[in-house]
């Protein structure tokens, strides 16, 4: 029982102090960028040294990771939210798609330092990103099921269907696109798109 408590123990200071060094690395990232930011820079803030840094990360690149996760999570469950929420299939997907657009726009394109983390993060082609993907996908794929089976939508494989719903609207997804749409005045507005989207689930 002893040891079952000094486990619980450690275990709970090792989160607060993995939790202590991402909010510490984030503010840092935001503040001065990703590629300006070290992991001594982090250590200095929080009065820590490098090396009781390495104890809980092995690289500046696994912190990003944390830190990406982090931001992921937050989108996901907004996400879970909106597919989960009252109405139909079309309004489920119209409330996902309008608050992950939101969602980037905020979080990811409102400061440069956010945005340059999240390239960095894409470029590399983490895990972290295709896990999140996944999940998303997931999530339409489950109302997409749900409007099939009430025959608001046509007869079609949803798992095919989720991954061609998410195609058709990666410019409002995808930071770095979203970034390029916002500055052009010849591409579909983010309602075009959604509604083109959901449309094509019923034909």
């Amino acid at each position: 029982m002893m040891h079952d408590t000094l486990d619980t123990t450690a275990d709970l200071v090792r989160q607060e102090n993995v939790a202590r060094i991402l909010d510490c690395a984030e503010r840092l990232f935001r503040h001065y960028g990703y590629g300006k930011t070290n992991v001594a820079d982090i250590a200095r803030e929080l009065g820590m040294s490098t090396a009781n840094i390495y104890r809980f990360f092995a690289s500046k690149v696994e912190i990003h990771q944390a830190v990406c996760g982090r931001m992921l999570a937050t989108c996901y469950q907004l996400t879970y939210d909106a597919c989960h929420s009252p109405g139909t299939a079309s309004e489920r997907l119209r409330r996902y798609v309008q608050t992950h657009y939101q969602w980037t726009r905020d979080t990811m394109l409102d400061q440069e330092k956010v945005h340059e983390m999240v390239v960095v993060a894409i470029e590399r082609d983490w895990h972290v990103i295709e896990r999140h993907i996944d999940r998303i996908r997931g999530l339409v794929e489950e109302v997409i099921r749900e409007g099939i089976a009430t025959g608001e939508f046509a007869d079609q494989d949803p798992e095919v269907a989720s991954r061609c719903f998410g195609a058709a609207i990666i410019t409002l997804c995808h930071p770095q696109m979203v970034a390029q749409c916002l500055a052009k005045k010849n591409r579909a507005m983010p309602d075009e798109l959604i509604e083109f989207a959901i449309r094509a689930l019923k034909k």
